[in-house]
């Protein structure tokens, strides 16, 4: 099989797992796939089609990331922002890692730096990774409960 092709389903594929997760960085890999079948069907040997991929998909990682910069204040906040958790202690307190009493849940959260904080106290979601809450002690959107 010519690598041509074969670079041709490697895009097709990665260009398919993007429409199933919406990140766009599968999208510049997809894009980038392409580019190095491009480079297979000009007839470049194999270490061009790698460079051409890989230059491809650095410029695509950059442009999405450039994107994201520029429109981070336009994007949606997190479902839970300024919603109101309960401090239950620390997990780390040098990693400002702690547990956090949330929809009846106990959550791990990362607490803003620098914030002195004792069991019971109320703190607010900023944001979530994963499954651990990023919280500060002042309501974020200034409003009082």
């Amino acid at each position: 099989m010519e690598h041509y092709i074969l670079w041709l389903l490697l895009g097709f594929g990665l260009l398919i797992i993007e429409l199933l997760t919406g990140t766009f960085y599968l999208l510049m890999f997809g894009i980038a796939a392409f580019g190095g079948a491009a480079a297979a069907w000009l007839g470049h040997g194999f270490p061009v089609q790698i460079i051409t991929t890989a230059v491809v998909a650095a410029i695509g990682f950059w442009l999405v990331h450039a994107y994201r910069v520029r429109n981070a204040l336009q994007q949606m906040k997190h479902i839970d922002y300024a919603k109101p958790v309960i401090f239950e202690g620390w997990v780390d307190q040098n990693e400002n890692l702690a547990r956090v009493r949330y929809r009846d849940a106990t959550w791990e959260a990362q607490v803003e730096a620098g914030a002195e904080v004792k069991a019971g106290a109320t703190l607010y979601i900023l944001s979530a990774e994963g499954n651990t809450l990023k919280v500060v002690k002042s309501r974020p959107d200034g409003k009082q409960k």
